[in-house]
């Protein structure tokens, strides 16, 4: 089976930067933590795109990350690393413009950089890539081990997580 990890950047990739002393995105390193995994039977193919907080994507970087991912589909499904500050908004922007996706897309990402102690990164990508497995065609939020539909469901920052939107609210 064959799944690509399109990276955008986002606090799942950020580093901590010695001379501005800041949390930044500074180059794709998803390959790293790929290696401990064990992935029987998968072929992973990583993308990276963008490299930036997700604060800062413009339209046009949406619209690239829209592109890619409708290429990408072709032979498998698609995890899009991605910064949780607009995540669902860029997952909603590819569920419109994916009309009928012939696999699985998936946007993951953390709220704490891969390698820093107690990061949540790890755990939402090896989750992402179980999901792509098990979920139907469409786009899906996948992250802290839960499936969110990129529609029903919106960022808690003062939590720090992501919860369905209520009934009401739709």
């Amino acid at each position: 089976m064959k799944i690509h990890i399109v990276t955008t950047g986002g606090t799942i990739e950020k580093v901590y930067s010695e001379s501005s002393g800041q949390v930044e995105n500074v180059a794709q390193k998803i390959d790293r933590y790929l290696q401990s995994l064990r992935l029987p039977g998968v072929q992973v193919e990583i993308t990276p795109l963008l490299n930036k907080d997700s604060l800062l994507m413009t339209d046009a970087d949406r619209d690239l990350i829209f592109a890619v991912v409708q290429a990408k589909l072709v032979d498998g499904p698609v995890i899009v690393t991605h910064g949780t500050d607009t995540m669902v908004e860029t997952g909603r922007l590819l569920k419109q413009k994916l009309t009928t996706p012939a696999h699985t897309v998936i946007l993951t990402g953390a709220m704490s950089p891969l390698g820093f102690e107690h990061s949540d990164g790890l755990q939402n990508l090896t989750e992402s890539l179980l999901a792509t497995r098990i979920l139907g065609p469409g786009v899906w939020i996948v992250i802290h081990n839960e499936v969110h539909d990129v529609d029903r469901v919106r960022k808690d920052r003062p939590n720090a997580r992501f919860v369905p939107l209520k009934a009401d609210a739709d």
